[in-house]
This record gives structure tokens, C-alpha cells and sequence, in this order.
């Protein structure tokens, strides 16, 4: 991946720009971050909605049932999830 490439993250949706938005580091890797678990996987659906659920009612102060609202249709447009919904 050379300067000024970039993808979305497929469990997320984040734009991956730099080494740091990226699962350890690595360009090949299709997922971010902020979707890995501490072994470097992918995080499953419910992990992702849990963090994502906690993430919006932390930064937008929505409860539970509107965050996690919230969150299925964010997942819902992301291709590692296109089967869950």
C-alpha cells in the first residue's frame, strides 16, 4: 500500500489511512483498530455491537435501546456483517 492509498474498515467503516488505523499495524488486514481482539482478530458481531453500543452511549449520551439502535445501522452497511442482517 503506497502513500495516499486508503480503505474502510469491514466491520466499522473507518477510513484507514496510516499504519496506527490499521489491526497491528498491517496494511493487509481489512479491519481497523478499533475492531481487533487482543489476539489481532476480527472482533465477532455481537463483540463489535457491545463496543459500538458503549462507544454512543459514552460519546452521544443515548441509552441503551436508542445506542444500540444506533449501532445495528451502522453495522448493518458493513460487509464483514452483510449476513447478520
Amino acid at each position: 500500500m503506497g502513500m495516499g492509498e486508503a480503505k474502510n474498515c469491514i466491520s466499522c467503516g473507518r477510513r484507514m489511512s496510516s499504519p496506527y488505523h490499521f489491526a497491528l499495524g498491517d496494511f493487509s488486514k481489512d479491519y481497523c483498530i478499533d475492531c481487533i481482539r487482543p489476539d489481532g482478530t476480527m472482533q465477532s458481531f455481537e463483540e463489535k455491537k457491545a463496543s459500538l453500543i458503549a462507544e454512543i452511549i459514552k460519546t452521544q449520551g443515548l441509552d441503551g435501546a436508542a445506542a444500540e439502535k444506533a449501532a445495528l445501522a451502522m453495522m448493518e452497511n458493513q460487509p464483514a456483517w452483510k449476513n447478520r442482517f
